[in-house]
């Protein structure tokens, strides 16, 4: 799918492999989009520059009341931050919609933003949190706002040779409120209908000093609703004042019909879903639904791969399609050195060359599951992981789960409880309940059935595998 797939260590080196191949790369942090661009063949760059090796692109930090968020900050880390859950809500309760967890601990703010869809959640937030992006190139360095950076559908300002380095946006003070209101056809792992964001600047019951209202999903670009939020300026949030505002967003809309809804549908659904977060907003209950401890899928400490000195030939490495260099991995405490797999995923590697078949391709696009592994510590979805991502990497399969000739305890409690039909899912089931109860030892059915939101069976009804979790913590 690629030739060439680099991994430095350094800024530096990135932004000048970025200088030198230019159209003809793509960077790659999660991968959880530009994957499934390069399977369908919708983008087809020689080159991938893999960033998740560089140190100091992976923070959320505060200073002078703004928040800022490196490129490799992922919508795991975000639901996590207890900086972000306080001071940018409505970006946290986005990121808690995004995917399910595997997506979540791959994905990253930065990447939602460059994919640049109408539908992606992120956005959306953002704009009303009045954040800017910093794209830097060896040329130098920029900051754009949001409606500078983005250009139309899945349109950007960044040049061939930029990189989005980081996110940064004015944190909500004690007397702001805001929250993020999606729309969808599922309970998960599902894409937006219509999306809304609101941010509200001394959100009394007496007035309302500012108002900031966007939404997603429903035209090319991401809308800003304009004459709602200024219809609330110096109002109070009654419900006569919180209906019109419904009435101004939905006007502000510009719906279109696709196959998840129709325009007048999205337009409706514009004006219930700005009075539903205005009528939150007003109560004091947008927090109410939000995980005081949310499932993350992610235990102990995730090992990054240090750099052995500042040269960048010993600092970065590169495979290539019909390269010698071998991908060399940890998989289930065993060391490997692949080599004919620098052009695939890390499903296809561990399958094809590994011979490890317990993790199953069912979808090929993040949906199912059924492929999920154990990554530096982190569930993921081994079809959207390119396979070099695993040089340095420890790795867990199926396979790996049962210790020294007995079955792991989530392993066993599926044998007993008969929560296997077909079979084909099951691996993805075990590795989500595996890792669920190294984080949580004890989970409550809601938690279980949130760790396992990213994983599809046919079968079984659910019933039977959720019982099965819930006996293995008891054991």
């Amino acid at each position: 799918m690629w030739h060439k797939y680099f991994t430095p260590t350094t800024l530096d080196a990135a932004l000048e492999l970025l200088a030198e191949h230019r159209e003809n790369a793509r960077i790659i942090a999660g991968g959880t989009d530009l994957l499934i661009e390069l399977e369908r063949k919708i983008r087809t760059p020689e080159v991938l520059i893999d960033i998740t090796r560089i140190p100091g692109l992976n923070t959320i930090t505060h200073q002078n009341g703004h928040i800022r968020l490196g490129a490799l900050v992922t919508h795991n880390q975000v639901v996590g931050s207890a900086l972000c859950v306080e001071k940018a809500y409505p970006l946290a309760r986005a990121c808690w919609e995004v995917g399910a967890p595997q997506i979540r601990n791959r994905g990253t703010v930065a990447g939602n933003l460059i994919t640049a869809s109408p539908a992606n959640d992120t956005i959306t937030p953002l704009w009303a949190l009045g954040a800017k992006v910093t794209l830097r190139s060896v040329r130098g360095e920029r900051t754009l706002s949001f409606s500078e950076f983005f250009k139309g559908v899945r349109k950007t300002a960044m040049q061939p040779d930029e990189l989005l380095i980081t996110i940064s946006f004015m944190g909500m003070s004690p007397d702001d409120r805001g929250t993020f209101v999606k729309l969808a056809l599922r309970r998960a792992q599902a894409i937006s209908v219509v999306n809304v964001a609101v941010v509200l600047e001394g959100a009394t019951n007496d007035h309302v000093s500012m108002a900031w209202i966007t939404l997603g999903s429903i035209a090319p670009t991401i809308i800003p609703a304009t004459r709602a939020s200024e219809w609330l300026r110096g109002k109070p949030l009654t419900d006569s004042v919180i209906a019109r505002a419904g009435e101004l967003a939905a006007a502000d809309a510009r719906p279109i019909d696709d196959i998840r809804g129709s325009a007048e549908y999205r337009r409706e659904m514009v004006r219930v879903t700005v009075m539903r977060a205005l009528a939150q907003l007003h109560d004091g209950t947008e927090r109410a639904s939000y995980p005081a401890n949310p499932v993350m899928l992610v235990s102990g400490r995730r090992p990054r791969r240090k750099a052995e000195s500042s040269d960048r030939a010993v600092t970065m490495s590169v495979h290539e399609e019909d390269g010698d260099q071998p991908i060399v991995t940890t998989v289930n405490g065993k060391r490997y050195e692949v080599r004919g797999a620098n052009d695939k995923t890390l499903l296809r590697m561990l399958r094809e060359d590994i011979g490890l078949t317990g993790t199953k391709e069912g979808c090929a696009e993040g949906e199912c599951g059924a492929c999920t592994v154990f990554l530096d510590g982190a569930a993921v979805m081994s079809c959207l992981v390119a396979a070099p991502r695993a040089h340095g990497s420890d790795i867990v399969t199926v396979e790996g789960l049962a210790r020294k000739g007995k079955l792991h305890p989530v392993q066993q409690a599926f044998v007993e409880e008969g929560a296997v039909q077909c079979g084909y899912c099951t691996p993805g089931f075990l590795m989500a309940g595996a890792k669920l109860l190294e984080e949580k030892s004890l989970p409550s059915r809601w938690e279980i059935e949130q760790a396992i939101s990213g994983n599809l069976c046919r079968c079984t009804g659910y019933y039977k595998i959720v019982r099965a979790i819930e006996r293995a913590a008891e054991k």
